[in-house]
């Protein structure tokens, strides 16, 4: 039987096509002209990828409970070669949506499973190691995803960014029957749950994306919303009187659970600001070459493999909610002081942020997935790693629109690149403390007892 750290090892590798996916990025202006698009159009290969595997996170998480999490693991990574593959051969943009919406399913499938097996494959006293092991292996992918990106376009061309992801799946695939398959209880599946759940989650993600698209009007993602909070109330109701909901709602009625789950959302929609903006700081500003910018935008991923192991130790000894809280206040910390930057910014201090903000979210990740998964039933860990990457994504696409708001407030009339920048980093790091600071007045529900304690 293989160690704990070799199947560790198979979980991150079926999980890296994920977050390889931003050597996407790099791909996106010969995709442009492979296809005749406009950068508006070429938007929505990201938009519908982010639609669908959000929107069924929850969803692909709960079925992985009820049937196992290696079934649902391995049919993700077949499904992610297939989209993979179809992406890179697609004749035309209609047919490489397609593809690409194939490909989250892909997504949704396999990574919805991998905190689950990830856990699953250490004894439960270990699980926070576990939880900051898989954290590093993602944030180790999220820093390759960049340069493998430009590697791979420039020796072949745009469609090598979706070939490489195939024989990873496959590998991981051929490998993945050394992973743990528990026998699972039968339990019944809300069909009408699951579709109410997805629908309202994919309504929200879509009026988030909408809300930043130009010439849409306001009143589109405000009715986009408006359906997304009716069908969540729908699915909240009836959920209620269900025995085996997709996730139980009333969770969210303990300030305990709910409290950090918002946080988590707003450290990654914060936190979107560095990968958003900053690029275009270092380029445009400090006059960087695009190899420098790149390795200072490493530095981010540089500090979430640090927080990884550091909230290893720190969970066990303080507990995940402090540690959560200790994350966000470094993370914070990192983005404000980038609001006062200027074109006479020192490098090495630029970097010393991007390092800080980087440690603060792998704090977080860490402790709030350990947090989320203790919490929910053990029987419903797929569900706990899902939420887990849903409110994750949920404040990535919220970040998209909301610092692209901001740094269009701040620019003003003259469109001053810097002062928009300055302005978002403002709101990025001071409203990301603020909210720290608003949620502690729930003093009991950060660290007066256990999340569901009555």
């Amino acid at each position: 039987m293989l160690s704990p750290v070799a199947r560790l090892g198979i979980v991150a590798l079926g999980a890296s096509p994920a977050p390889l996916d931003n050597a996407v990025n790099v791909a996106l202006p010969a995709m442009s002209r492979h296809f005749g698009l406009a950068l508006a159009d070429v938007q929505w290969l990201v938009v519908c990828y982010v639609l669908v595997f959000g929107s069924l996170m929850l969803v692909c998480g709960k079925i992985g409970d009820l049937v196992g999490h290696r079934l649902i693991f391995r049919t993700g990574l077949v499904v992610t070669a297939l989209g993979c593959a179809a992406c890179a051969v697609a004749p035309d943009w209609s047919l490489f949506l397609s593809a690409r919406t194939v490909q989250g399913i892909g997504t949704a499938l396999a990574l919805s499973c991998t905190p689950a097996l990830a856990t699953a494959v250490y004894p439960p006293e270990q699980r926070v190691k576990a939880l900051a092991a898989y954290a590093m292996a993602m944030a180790l992918a999220g820093a390759l995803g960049p340069l493998l990106g430009g590697v791979l376009v420039a020796t072949w061309d745009w469609q090598a960014v979706y070939w490489v992801r195939v024989p990873i799946a496959l590998v991981a695939l051929g490998l993945s029957g050394a992973l743990p398959s528990p026998e699972t209880p039968s339990r019944q599946f809300d069909f009408s749950g699951a579709i109410l759940l997805a629908v309202a989650i994919g309504m929200l993600l879509l009026a988030l994306v909408m809300s930043q698209r130009p010439g849409i009007s306001v009143w589109t993602a405000i009715g986009l919303l408006a359906v997304a909070l009716a069908l969540l109330h729908r699915y909240v109701m009836r959920s209620l009187g269900s025995a085996e909901p997709i996730i139980r709602p009333e969770l969210f009625a303990d300030p305990a659970f709910a409290i950090p789950n918002v946080m988590n959302a707003l450290s990654n929609l914060s936190g979107f600001a560095i990968l958003l903006l900053t690029p275009y700081y270092l380029i445009n500003v400090l006059h960087l070459s695009a190899v420098m910018t790149g390795l200072l935008l490493a530095l981010a991923y540089t500090g979430m493999l640090a927080g990884a192991p550091l909230a290893a130790r720190l969970v066990p000894r303080f507990g995940p909610r402090p540690t959560v809280f200790a994350g966000i206040l470094i993370a914070g910390l990192g983005l404000l002081p980038l609001a006062f930057t200027g074109a006479a910014a020192s490098v090495p201090m630029v970097a010393f942020l991007l390092v800080l903000q980087g440690l603060g979210q792998g704090l977080v990740n860490v402790a709030y997935t350990d947090l989320v998964t203790g919490t929910l039933p053990e029987r419903d860990r797929g569900v706990a790693g899902s939420l887990a990457l849903l409110t994750r994504t949920i404040g990535i696409v919220g970040g998209a629109s909301i610092l692209t708001t901001l740094h269009a407030w701040g620019a003003g009339d003259g469109a001053d690149f810097l002062a928009g920048y300055r302005f978002a980093f403002l709101g990025a790091g001071g409203g990301l403390l603020i909210a720290l600071a608003l949620s502690c007045l729930w003093w009991r529900a950060w660290f007066g007892r256990s999340p569901g304690a009555s």
